[in-house]
This record gives structure tokens, C-alpha cells and sequence, in this order.
């Protein structure tokens, strides 16, 4: 029965229209409760299921949202924080009854291509974005479509954006002044410089250094691309200045520099303690395990759903609306604070 009932048997078991019905199924309010209720009792004894595409072109709705991913592949199936946010918008979605589409990876003019077609496709609702990396912005392509577009992430052009972040600066300033409280002088950090999130971090580690009365040492400053490479090599940069400890911006980018201390050498944290930023599943597992800056990344991901939906529902133009997280630092053995097990 439920695979050969139609919208047209349903209308005429509750002797109204096709309008009528379809106007139950997608929820318009311009419909008399007694009649509403009817034809909902209809659809429940008949196992009645809309066809998706009737209801596509009823509602104008397809109840699709898309998250776009603005690396490449190998970065997002490497970096445990690209399964993570994905896993927390797919929940988000499915608690609104929403599907989610992966798109991955528009850093070069294909991927963009892609996404341009994407956002002019007309298929999806409404789109998240992670942010941008400096030099790589789909701002104009977006600006164009006629979709509602929120950042997962501060992008670096803020202007009439929606989006929903961390707050970076405190994290920076919470690790570093953590390792300060700790007594250690010679603080370094691999931050770094490819988005607005890495440039937070920086300036939450200056402002601590600031606030505790330590002067910004150039020699002790490192940038990376958030990959356990460049952590690699920042640690190298930073040894022959002797930090006595370092503050690492990413998770991914400490285990990296983690490797450089063993090669050299160092062991963490009793010649140099590590802080890192995220607190990813790889940060328990590291030897010693990372002290680090948890982020709320199924918080996040919940809220870009949320505020998303929100947007999508308005009836009139939603103005620009941010949300910071607040993030908090979670202290193992790396660090020195804690005796090592």
C-alpha cells in the first residue's frame, strides 16, 4: 500500500485537493485546522510518502545543505579536524531532518569552478563554508548566488558575513599564559599565517607574553600550514634559540614538532614542555599525551546548522550575525604540569 498511494488518493480520501495536500505536507499555515488534521490522519493510515522531487517543486525547498571545505583532499582526509567539524554539521543536519552534501576542496581554479557551479546550481538551501585562506576567497562567487552562505570559522573578509567561530585569540593567550605561569621564559610558538584563526592564535600568544611582562622575540616565532611537517621543520627553526618552551597553534603541527624534539635530543617536557590547540583525538594518544586548547567543534559544527537554518527560514534579509565559542585548556603531561606516568 504505501509504495501505490498517491497525492491524488490521498486528496480524494479526504475530499480536498492536490493543492491542499501538498500545502500539509510542506507546512503552509493558510490551512484550516479541521482540514489539516483530516488529511494528516489520511497520510498516517496510508503510509503515504511524498515523492522528493513533487516536494522539491511544490515548496521550492530541497532540504539539502552543502559544506564546503576550502583545502585539498589530502589535507582533509589527513587532519583530523576535517572529519571532526564534518561529523558535528552532518549531526546538526540530521537533527533538522536536513541532508548534507561534501564538497572538498576548492583551492585551485577547478575547485572553485566547481563551486560556482554549485552555488548556481539552485539545488541546495543554503551552504557552509570553512574559512578561507588568505590569497583564496569565494567571497564574489557567493555574493553572487541567491543562497544563504555561513562560515564555519572567521573568514578574512568579514564585511556582511555570517559565521560562527572560536575564540582563537583567547586560545593562544590561555596555552601561552599557562606555560608562562609555569615559569618558563623563553616561550616560542609555530603559529600560523594562512588564515584568520592562525593570526588569533599569534595574537593570543603576544598578548600573554605582553601581560606577563616577557618582550616579542622574532627568533622565537615560527609559521606553519597547520600539517605535522611544518610543525617539523618550525621546530627546527626555533632550537638553535633554545626555547624553553612552545606554544604550537594546531595539534597536527605539535606532533610534527614533537618528532623534531625526539630527533634532537629534547625530551617534553623536562628540556622543552609543548602546548598545542584543538584538543584532536591524536593529542591522548601522543607520547607524553599533549597538553592543548579545546576547541568546541561539535558545538560548532551544531550552531553553523542552527544559525544556517535559521537564515534559510527568514522571510526577509537576515543581517550579519557572528558567534564566538569560548575554548578551554585542557593540561597532560606535555607541559610539565603534570608528572609524567
Amino acid at each position: 500500500m504505501r509504495n501505490r498511494i498517491t497525492i491524488q488518493r490521498v486528496a480524494e480520501l479526504a475530499n480536498v485537493s492536490k493543492a491542499t495536500v501538498s500545502r500539509v505536507l510542506n507546512g503552509y499555515p493558510h490551512v484550516r485546522p479541521e482540514v489539516r488534521d483530516k488529511v494528516q490522519r489520511i497520510i498516517d493510515e496510508t503510509g503515504y510518502q511524498p515523492h522528493n522531487i513533487a516536494r522539491l517543486l511544490a515548496s521550492d525547498r530541497s532540504s539539502i545543505i552543502g559544506l564546503a571545505i576550502s583545502s585539498s583532499a589530502q589535507v582533509v582526509f589527513n587532519d583530523p579536524y576535517f572529519p571532526a567539524i564534518t561529523e558535528a554539521v552532518s549531526k546538526g543536519a540530521a537533527s533538522k531532518s536536513l541532508v548534507l552534501s561534501l564538497f572538498v576542496s576548492y583551492t585551485d581554479q577547478q575547485g572553485q569552478d566547481t563551486l560556482g557551479r554549485i552555488l548556481a546550481g539552485g539545488l541546495l538551501d543554503g551552504l557552509l563554508l570553512t574559512a578561507d585562506y588568505k590569497g583564496i576567497s569565494v567571497l564574489p562567487q557567493w555574493r553572487q548566488a541567491d543562497i544563504p552562505v555561513l562560515f564555519i570559522g572567521r573568514p578574512t573578509n568579514t564585511v556582511g558575513i555570517n559565521y560562527v567561530d572560536v575564540d582563537n585569540v583567547q586560545g593562544g593567550w590561555l596555552a601561552t599564559s599557562h606555560l608562562i605561569d609555569l615559569g618558563y621564559e623563553r616561550v616560542a610558538t609555530i603559529g600560523s599565517n594562512r588564515n584568520a584563526a592562525g593570526d588569533d592564535r599569534v595574537t593570543g600568544y603576544r598578548k600573554a607574553l605582553k601581560q606577563h611582562g616577557l618582550a616579542w622575540d622574532e627568533r622565537l616565532v615560527a609559521f606553519g600550514d597547520y600539517s605535522p611537517e611544518s610543525g617539523y621543520a618550525g621546530m627546527q627553526a626555533l632550537l638553535p634559540y633554545k626555547p624553553q618552551a612552545v606554544f604550537v597553534a594546531s595539534d597536527t603541527m605539535a606532533l610534527g614538532a614533537l618528532r623534531a624534539l625526539r630527533e634532537a635530543g629534547l625530551r617534553v617536557p623536562e628540556d622543552v614542555a609543548l602546548v598545542g590547540h584543538d584538543d584532536l583525538p591524536p593529542a591522548v594518544q601522543a607520547d607524553p599525551p599533549l597538553t592543548t586548547v579545546r576547541q568546541p567543534i561539535a558545538r560548532t559544527g551544531q550552531l553553523a546548522v542552527d544559525k544556517l537554518a535559521q537564515i534559510i527560514d527568514a522571510s526577509e534579509g537576515t543581517p550579519a550575525e557572528n558567534s564566538v565559542l569560548p575554548v578551554k585548556l585542557i593540561v597532560r603531561e606535555s607541559c610539565g604540569a603534570l608528572p609524567a606516568k
